[in-house]
């Protein structure tokens, strides 16, 4: 119990250190979003050491919510790879002492290139504060480790007000859930956004199919067959019934003389359905609402109850398109 404790107090002085850099912000944050708003091209992340780490994932944040941007090692830059910057390029800044030689080094020379320059920085008398255009208080009372010294709060805080930039910014830009998919396209709330039921249903070609009148039997061979996890029941080309592989174990249980019984005796009579044009998102909530959360669906022709395909849970997280 005692690492148990001592890990809750390093949480706990993680998260004080986060609440006073929350009641330190002002109108210097905004400053900093007008900044970042009115970049044209590229937004710099520069740091060195932790500092450097906290900016090389900040970087990757904007990048992911709408903005251009890119990790520059302040080491580095000074030997060749300030080529990134551009003119007119917003600057970030990273320091937890504020006196970081080479950032020092960094900011005249952005400054002839017409940049603007926030700091994130760590030490409110440190030289870094007055030659930056927006300073953002980062400092933190003491770090989290048994001695003081690690960085260890001053980084959590260091991170959290990256955060804080970039969902300003993302509002800035009223940016949405869908411009969100289109940076994630292999995730999968890319897949839900991006993706309609089209995409990843399997065709009719592909389905188990069956008429009202058909015998369990053969509706089990048919679903052998096509080993979907269920069988459409149709009558002149429209769904009047769907039967899953749990009505028939229910059916089993409720009935002796299953085999010989017909596919309308145990289909559902009003299942849900989804059309093609929904997108993955739509379908999988419309699986998982209601008290009963079911893994496939019919998919109808939009404004019809003809039968075009059939959508399962798997399709959906494991999309193959056609």
């Amino acid at each position: 119990m005692d690492e148990v404790e001592e890990a809750q107090k390093v949480l706990l002085k993680e998260s004080k250190s986060i609440k006073k850099a929350a009641t330190r912000l002002n109108n210097q944050f905004s400053v900093a979003l007008d900044i970042l708003n009115e970049t044209k091209e590229k937004i710099v992340v520069c740091g060195i050491g932790k500092s450097g780490h906290v900016a090389k994932k900040l970087a990757a944040t904007l990048c992911s919510t709408g903005s251009t941007a890119t990790f520059l090692h302040a080491s580095e830059a000074v030997h060749g790879d300030l080529g990134v910057h551009k003119n007119g390029d917003a600057v970030i800044f990273f320091s937890n002492s504020s006196s970081t030689p080479e950032l020092l080094t960094l900011e005249p020379i952005i400054r002839k290139r017409k940049g603007k320059i926030i700091g994130i920085l760590g030490n409110k008398n440190g030289p870094l504060v007055k030659k930056v255009n927006a300073f953002i208080d980062a400092s933190v009372e003491i770090e989290a480790d048994p001695l003081g010294i690690v960085p260890t709060a001053s980084f959590t805080v260091a991170a959290a007000l990256g955060d804080a930039l970039a969902v300003g910014l993302m509002k800035r830009k009223n940016f949405s859930e869908k411009d969100y998919a289109i940076t994630h396209p292999a995730g999968q709330l890319g897949r839900n956004l991006l993706f309609m039921v089209d995409d990843v249903m399997h065709k009719l070609d592909q389905v188990a199919t069956v008429d009202p009148l058909t015998t369990v039997r053969e509706l089990v061979l048919k679903m052998t067959e096509f080993p979907l996890g269920a069988a459409c029941v149709i009558k002149n080309d429209k769904l009047i019934g769907f039967i899953t592989d749990g009505d028939l174990r229910r059916a089993l249980t409720d009935h002796k003389e299953l085999l010989e019984m017909k596919a309308e005796n145990i289909m559902s009579k009003k299942p849900k359905v989804i059309h093609p044009n929904f997108s993955l998102g739509k379908a999988l909530k419309i699986m998982e609402e209601g008290e009963k959360q079911i893994s496939v669906l019919p998919v109808l022709e939009l404004n019809s109850k003809k039968v075009i395909g059939m959508l399962r849970l798997h399709d959906i997280y494991n999309p193959k398109t056609n």
